[in-house]
């Protein structure tokens, strides 16, 4: 078969993937949180999708990570799940509905390239427009939702 002709069929999965896993992750939080302790569920979800992909890695024959990359992978694991996915867990357990935990998270990609503007990356009508879009589909998801949140949970999910 063609590359061409796989390519579509490929970025029409990746997408299901995206959509599926990324937009039920919030809500899946939602129910989590009602009986086990947040972290603590945060950490299972983290362990789980780690010995996954560590597997199937190394089931295709990717070499073992070397002891800086383990300990570089450790940083960045105890950071996501100590300040981002743990605190907007520890956040929608503290009452702020996942909604809400959605929305906030998807403004990541628009500070991402505010950022990018303050170290002289120009970005293109086409990104900024993505990012609109992106922006739109969530809070027309949210129409009619209860986006409600305590302070302490809301500051959680902006640390997040």
């Amino acid at each position: 078969m063609p590359a061409s002709r796989r390519f579509p069929l490929l970025l029409i999965g990746a997408f299901l993937a995206l959509y599926l896993v990324w937009g039920s992750t919030y809500l899946f939080i939602r129910i989590g949180v009602e009986s086990w302790p947040p972290m603590l569920m945060a950490g299972v979800r983290f362990l789980i999708a780690g010995c996954l992909l560590y597997g199937f890695l190394r089931w295709r024959g990717v070499p073992a990570p070397t002891w800086p990359q383990w300990r570089a992978a450790g940083a960045i694991g105890f950071l996501l799940l100590s300040c981002g996915n743990g605190g907007v867990t520890v956040a929608e357990h503290a009452g702020v509905a996942s909604g809400v935990a959605a929305l906030a998270v998807a403004t990541v990609p628009l500070f991402t390239l505010l950022f990018g503007l303050l170290f002289g990356h120009r970005n293109s009508k086409l990104e900024w427009a993505g990012i609109a879009l992106g922006l739109v589909g969530i809070g027309l998801l949210n129409l009619g939702s209860n986006l409600q949140a305590s302070p302490i949970g809301a500051a959680l999910i902006i640390f997040a």
